[in-house]
Protein backbone atom coordinates (compact mmCIF):
# COMPACT_ATOMS: atom_id res chain seq x y z
CA UNK A 1 0.00 0.00 0.00
CA UNK A 2 1.21 3.45 -0.87
CA UNK A 3 0.28 4.81 2.57
CA UNK A 4 2.87 2.53 4.18
CA UNK A 5 5.60 4.04 2.01
CA UNK A 6 4.94 7.57 3.33
CA UNK A 7 7.66 8.90 5.62
CA UNK A 8 6.67 8.85 9.24
CA UNK A 9 4.04 6.12 8.88
CA UNK A 10 6.24 3.17 9.83
CA UNK A 11 7.52 4.68 13.09
CA UNK A 12 3.90 5.33 14.10
CA UNK A 13 2.85 1.85 13.03
CA UNK A 14 5.69 0.27 14.99
CA UNK A 15 4.90 2.37 18.05
CA UNK A 16 1.23 1.44 17.92
CA UNK A 17 1.84 -2.26 17.23
CA UNK A 18 4.32 -2.47 20.10
CA UNK A 19 1.91 -0.68 22.42
CA UNK A 20 -0.89 -3.04 21.41
CA UNK A 21 1.26 -6.15 21.89
CA UNK A 22 2.54 -4.85 25.21
CA UNK A 23 -1.02 -4.38 26.49
CA UNK A 24 -2.01 -7.86 25.29
CA UNK A 25 1.07 -9.47 26.87
CA UNK A 26 0.52 -7.68 30.19
CA UNK A 27 -3.15 -8.64 30.19
CA UNK A 28 -2.35 -12.29 29.51
CA UNK A 29 0.40 -12.25 32.17
CA UNK A 30 -2.12 -10.95 34.69
CA UNK A 31 -4.75 -13.47 33.62
CA UNK A 32 -2.25 -16.29 34.10
CA UNK A 33 -1.37 -15.08 37.61
CA UNK A 34 -4.95 -14.42 38.73
CA UNK A 35 -6.68 -17.49 37.36
CA UNK A 36 -5.81 -21.13 37.31
CA UNK A 37 -6.33 -21.10 33.54
CA UNK A 38 -3.64 -23.26 32.03
CA UNK A 39 -1.40 -21.82 29.37
CA UNK A 40 0.83 -24.16 27.44
CA UNK A 41 4.54 -23.60 27.29
CA UNK A 42 5.91 -23.74 23.77
CA UNK A 43 9.14 -23.26 21.86
CA UNK A 44 8.27 -19.54 21.80
CA UNK A 45 8.54 -19.20 25.58
CA UNK A 46 11.76 -17.90 27.00
CA UNK A 47 13.04 -18.86 30.43
CA UNK A 48 12.81 -15.22 31.47
CA UNK A 49 11.37 -12.00 30.13
CA UNK A 50 13.68 -10.30 27.63
CA UNK A 51 15.15 -7.03 28.86
CA UNK A 52 14.56 -5.27 25.52
CA UNK A 53 11.17 -3.59 25.20
CA UNK A 54 8.73 -4.70 22.54
CA UNK A 55 9.02 -1.32 20.82
CA UNK A 56 12.83 -1.43 20.77
CA UNK A 57 12.70 -4.97 19.46
CA UNK A 58 10.27 -4.05 16.66
CA UNK A 59 12.38 -1.01 15.78
CA UNK A 60 15.44 -3.27 15.60
CA UNK A 61 13.62 -5.69 13.30
CA UNK A 62 12.45 -2.80 11.11
CA UNK A 63 15.94 -1.33 10.94
CA UNK A 64 17.82 -4.52 10.06
CA UNK A 65 15.32 -6.80 8.29
CA UNK A 66 14.87 -4.45 5.33
CA UNK A 67 11.55 -6.08 4.52
CA UNK A 68 8.69 -4.22 2.89
CA UNK A 69 6.45 -2.22 5.23
CA UNK A 70 3.54 -4.51 4.30
CA UNK A 71 5.34 -7.33 6.11
CA UNK A 72 4.55 -5.73 9.46
CA UNK A 73 0.82 -5.62 8.72
CA UNK A 74 0.89 -9.21 7.47
CA UNK A 75 2.90 -10.25 10.54
CA UNK A 76 0.11 -8.75 12.66
CA UNK A 77 -2.43 -10.80 10.67
CA UNK A 78 -0.32 -13.92 11.25
CA UNK A 79 -0.10 -13.25 15.00
CA UNK A 80 -3.86 -12.87 15.13
CA UNK A 81 -4.38 -16.12 13.21
CA UNK A 82 -1.85 -17.92 15.37
CA UNK A 83 -3.53 -16.94 18.63
CA UNK A 84 -6.97 -17.84 17.25
CA UNK A 85 -5.74 -21.29 16.18
CA UNK A 86 -3.66 -21.80 19.33
CA UNK A 87 -5.84 -20.47 22.18
CA UNK A 88 -3.73 -22.26 24.80
CA UNK A 89 -0.70 -20.20 23.66
CA UNK A 90 -1.70 -16.57 24.29
CA UNK A 91 0.79 -13.81 23.67
CA UNK A 92 2.60 -12.98 26.91
CA UNK A 93 5.82 -11.33 28.00
CA UNK A 94 7.71 -14.63 27.75
CA UNK A 95 6.86 -15.35 24.10
CA UNK A 96 6.02 -12.06 22.38
CA UNK A 97 9.56 -11.34 21.15
CA UNK A 98 10.03 -14.76 19.56
CA UNK A 99 6.56 -14.62 18.02
CA UNK A 100 7.37 -11.18 16.58
CA UNK A 101 10.67 -12.09 14.92
CA UNK A 102 9.14 -15.28 13.54
CA UNK A 103 5.99 -13.62 12.18
CA UNK A 104 7.99 -10.85 10.47
CA UNK A 105 10.43 -13.36 8.98
CA UNK A 106 7.64 -15.59 7.66
CA UNK A 107 5.77 -12.61 6.21
CA UNK A 108 8.94 -11.37 4.48
CA UNK A 109 9.54 -14.79 2.96
CA UNK A 110 5.95 -14.97 1.76
CA UNK A 111 5.61 -11.37 0.47
CA UNK A 112 9.00 -10.11 -0.62
CA UNK A 113 11.01 -11.18 -3.64
CA UNK A 114 14.28 -10.62 -1.76
CA UNK A 115 14.66 -11.50 1.91
CA UNK A 116 17.33 -12.54 4.37
CA UNK A 117 17.87 -16.12 5.49
CA UNK A 118 17.04 -17.58 8.89
CA UNK A 119 20.60 -17.10 10.18
CA UNK A 120 20.35 -13.36 9.57
CA UNK A 121 16.94 -13.09 11.28
CA UNK A 122 18.32 -15.11 14.19
CA UNK A 123 21.09 -12.52 14.65
CA UNK A 124 18.58 -9.67 14.43
CA UNK A 125 16.36 -11.43 16.97
CA UNK A 126 19.17 -12.36 19.34
CA UNK A 127 18.62 -16.12 19.11
CA UNK A 128 20.46 -19.04 17.52
CA UNK A 129 19.87 -20.16 13.95
CA UNK A 130 18.78 -23.56 15.21
CA UNK A 131 16.15 -21.92 17.41
CA UNK A 132 15.01 -19.66 14.55
CA UNK A 133 14.50 -22.70 12.34
CA UNK A 134 12.49 -24.43 15.06
CA UNK A 135 10.39 -21.32 15.70
CA UNK A 136 9.61 -20.96 12.01
CA UNK A 137 8.52 -24.58 11.72
CA UNK A 138 6.35 -24.42 14.84
CA UNK A 139 4.82 -21.12 13.72
CA UNK A 140 3.94 -22.51 10.28
CA UNK A 141 2.29 -25.57 11.79
CA UNK A 142 0.53 -23.33 14.33
CA UNK A 143 -0.89 -21.31 11.44
CA UNK A 144 -1.87 -24.45 9.59
CA UNK A 145 0.33 -23.09 6.79
CA UNK A 146 -2.40 -20.49 6.16
CA UNK A 147 -0.10 -17.73 4.90
CA UNK A 148 -2.16 -16.15 2.15
CA UNK A 149 -3.64 -12.80 3.14
CA UNK A 150 -6.37 -11.63 0.79
CA UNK A 151 -6.35 -7.96 -0.19
CA UNK A 152 -9.58 -7.25 1.69
CA UNK A 153 -8.13 -8.85 4.85
CA UNK A 154 -4.92 -6.84 4.51
CA UNK A 155 -6.96 -3.67 3.97
CA UNK A 156 -9.16 -4.39 7.01
CA UNK A 157 -6.16 -4.87 9.32
CA UNK A 158 -4.29 -1.89 7.88
CA UNK A 159 -7.38 0.35 8.08
CA UNK A 160 -7.84 -0.60 11.71
CA UNK A 161 -4.19 0.16 12.49
CA UNK A 162 -4.36 3.41 10.54
CA UNK A 163 -7.51 4.51 12.36
CA UNK A 164 -6.01 3.70 15.74
CA UNK A 165 -2.74 5.47 14.88
CA UNK A 166 -4.63 8.68 14.12
CA UNK A 167 -6.39 8.46 17.48
CA UNK A 168 -3.18 8.00 19.43
CA UNK A 169 -1.50 11.30 20.24
CA UNK A 170 2.15 11.52 21.17
CA UNK A 171 2.54 11.75 24.95
CA UNK A 172 4.52 14.96 24.68
CA UNK A 173 1.51 16.72 23.16
CA UNK A 174 -1.01 15.57 25.74
CA UNK A 175 -1.49 18.11 28.50
CA UNK A 176 -3.26 16.74 31.55
CA UNK A 177 -4.24 19.27 34.20
CA UNK A 178 -3.09 18.40 37.72
CA UNK A 179 -5.49 16.30 39.81
CA UNK A 180 -7.68 15.57 36.83
CA UNK A 181 -9.59 12.33 36.85
CA UNK A 182 -10.56 10.70 33.60
CA UNK A 183 -13.72 8.64 33.89
CA UNK A 184 -15.88 6.79 31.44
CA UNK A 185 -19.57 6.21 31.74
CA UNK A 186 -20.71 2.57 31.67
CA UNK A 187 -21.41 2.61 27.93
CA UNK A 188 -17.97 4.01 27.07
CA UNK A 189 -16.23 1.61 29.44
CA UNK A 190 -17.98 -1.44 28.02
CA UNK A 191 -17.29 -0.26 24.45
CA UNK A 192 -13.63 0.28 25.31
CA UNK A 193 -13.40 -3.17 26.94
CA UNK A 194 -15.07 -4.75 23.90
CA UNK A 195 -12.57 -3.02 21.58
CA UNK A 196 -9.63 -4.22 23.70
CA UNK A 197 -10.93 -7.79 23.60
CA UNK A 198 -11.24 -7.58 19.82
CA UNK A 199 -7.71 -6.23 19.64
CA UNK A 200 -6.28 -9.08 21.63
CA UNK A 201 -4.15 -10.62 19.01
Amino acid sequence: MAELESPGVMPKLIAFLSSLLERVAESNDLTRRVTTQSQSVSVFHGLSRPTITIQSYLERIFKYANCSPSCFVVAYVYLDRFTQRQPSLPINSFNVHRLLITSVMVSAKFLDDLYYNNAYYAKVGGISTKEMNLLELDFLFGLGFDLNVKPNTFHAYFSYLQKEMTLVQPLSLVVVPPRSVITFNDEEASHQKQQQQQLAV
